[in-house]
């Protein structure tokens, strides 16, 4: 009777693995969180952050999915509140299981949840712009660093305005280590900083700020302000009859202050953006089009929505090569390069070294009347710089997040 029993018990396992593949396979979703900005302070540059996951979701969806697998979304609205990012991310890695999540705006939001996604040993895709240098094996980052926007803007603007530089930025990481980018850029090119301020998050005052640039009379003036107070620094600037050319990596690309502020506060404001709305090419032009058709009251489509929609199919390409949403086997993947998509901005592709992406960068120009103009773009400009410092996630993974002036230890 013993023997009996096993036999059956045995008989029953054996069929239970056999089944498992093909459940797997074809019917257990693949759960992707979600865990945005869709109220707060930041709200009004990542609603469509959401909206790009849920249309290429929809997307993937319609036609099988991924391997066969439908893509389920688990959304969660953080508030623009680093506490709530910490909450949600133990939720959705402990509770809700999520094979991968797409997370945060700000830096700040970002270094909230990253330890925590490395204790879980969590996989996370970060679909913003931001000051670089984390170097970080369960992290993606699709969206455009300095070396990429920086690197391009400067040099640009510094041969038709001058070599004299004021930045304003924004007083934590995010604007600290862009300033500190900057710096280096504009002295590596012969120029010279005549000012640099550091403004609190939540400041909406500018006049002292004026008064001091229009002092120092730069020829280019850096900002790197982010949120919606310090938002109001444009047009007290343009009140004030300041015209100094701006340049910027964060204005019009996420925030599309160009379409929301009175004009010609944003006028004679350079932006390398990786994506805008305006961008006239047949790819953009259709992505515009199949997004408006599902999101018809959605007032304009940054370029943080374009790397959300883009990165669901970077994940896709990662999971159908690797057979698996397993991150160690998604990494054996990158690691071998050619990780690509033909986005609406042009070809994006992960560098294996840092796992950011590379990146077509136009170079918009802000008109009088807040018109967009290309000027020039710059192809396939590579997130080169953290690799060339040292970071090597094919090899070693620090978890770390560096800077110019504090770059990966040699080994």
């Amino acid at each position: 009777m013993r023997h009996y029993a096993f036999n059956g018990l045995l008989a029953l396992a054996l069929a239970c693995a056999a089944a498992l593949p093909a459940r797997a396979q074809g019917g257990t979703p693949i759960k992707l969180g979600v865990l945005e900005d869709q109220s707060g302070d930041f709200a009004l540059a990542t609603i469509g952050k959401v909206h790009g996951i849920q249309l290429a979701t929809d997307e993937i969806n319609a036609k099988g999915g991924i391997a066969g697998r439908k893509l389920e979304l688990v959304i969660y609205d953080t508030q623009s509140d680093n506490t709530r990012y910490q909450e949600f991310m133990r939720r959705v890695l402990q509770r809700d299981k999520a094979d991968v999540v797409f997370a945060g705006f700000s830096s700040a939001s970002r270094e909230a949840y990253r330890p925590i996604v490395d204790q879980l040993d969590g996989f996370v895709f970060y679909n913003n712009q931001y000051e670089g240098g984390v170097c970080d094996g369960h992290m993606i980052v699709t969206g455009a660093v300095p070396e990429q926007q920086f690197s391009t803007l400067i040099p640009w603007m510094m041969e038709r305005f001058g070599k004299r530089v004021y930045t304003i930025a924004a007083d934590y990481n995010f604007g600290q280590i862009s300033a500190e980018w900057v710096r280096n850029i504009v002295k590596e090119k012969g120029g010279e900083m005549v000012g640099e301020e550091f403004i609190p998050l939540g400041v909406s005052q500018f006049s002292q700020t004026i008064q001091n640039i229009q002092r120092a009379k730069p020829d280019i003036l850096m900002t790197l302000l982010v949120g919606t107070a310090q938002a109001s620094y444009y047009e007290q600037a343009a009140s004030a009859g300041l015209r100094v050319p701006m340049g910027s990596s964060v204005n019009v690309g996420q925030g599309y202050e160009h379409k929301r502020f009175r004009p010609p506060s944003l006028a004679n404001m350079y932006v390398t953006v990786n994506y805008v709305e305006e961008i006239d090419t047949p790819a953009s032009r259709d992505f515009v089009a199949r997004w408006h058709a599902k999101f018809p009251s959605e007032p304009y489509i940054n370029q943080e929505a374009e790397n959300s929609y883009h990165a669901v199919y970077l994940y896709k390409q990662m999971v159908e090569r690797a057979g698996s949403t397993k991150r160690p086997d998604i990494l054996k993947v990158i690691a071998k390069g050619d990780v690509c998509v033909d986005a609406p901005e042009g070809k994006v592709c992960i560098d294996p070294k840092s796992q950011h992406a590379s990146h077509t960068i136009y170079l918009a120009k802000v008109g009088d009347d807040h018109s967009i103009t290309f000027p020039t773009t710059f192809p396939d400009i590579q997130p080169y710089w953290l690799g060339q410092a040292g970071c090597d996630l094919t090899k070693n993974d620090p978890s770390a997040q560096y800077t110019p002036s504090n770059p990966p230890p040699k080994r």
